[in-house]
């Protein structure tokens, strides 16, 4: 009776880690929501579209390559990535599927700086943010 007591207790952590990943996205989207908001009024609500059309976005660098966040996350954010450049597996970036994408908030914000001036030559705006972390948020399953 211990030991069925004590796995039910194990499970609960490990789902309570894992739903804290997703509130955690689900803060964000409504951060980034109301920061859209407060610099355009007509910006209402996150769009998944929109998020999985940037997401999938084609941007050509300076150096003439063409790059979209698919290019090294795949085209499914629930699949294991790899670094175009370091050859590096990259855990999935769909929270529902890596229990550990948005544990440090701190870190998502300085991938979004990083990521989105390195393909976008500028920070990605509150409004592009809301929509990709929405969009991530409906990816569940990774692709065979």
């Amino acid at each position: 009776m211990k030991s069925v007591f004590l796995m039910s207790l194990i499970g609960l952590a490990f789902s309570a880690s894992a739903l804290a990943d997703v509130t955690n996205a689900e803060k964000l989207v409504y951060k980034y929501t109301n920061i859209a908001h407060s610099v355009n009024d007509t910006f209402k609500a996150p769009s998944i579209t929109d998020g999985k059309i940037f997401f999938n976005r084609k941007i050509t660098t300076p150096n003439g390559k063409e790059i979209a966040c698919a290019s090294c996350h795949t085209n499914n954010p629930a699949n294991t990535g790899k670094n175009l450049v370091t050859g590096r597996e990259i855990a999935p970036l769909a929270p529902r599927v890596n229990t550990k994408r948005f544990t440090d908030l701190e870190k998502v914000e300085e991938k979004f700086t990083e990521h989105c001036n390195d393909i976008l030559g500028a920070d990605c705006s509150p409004a592009e943010k809301a929509n990709f972390i929405a969009y991530l948020l409906t990816e569940t399953k990774p692709t065979k």
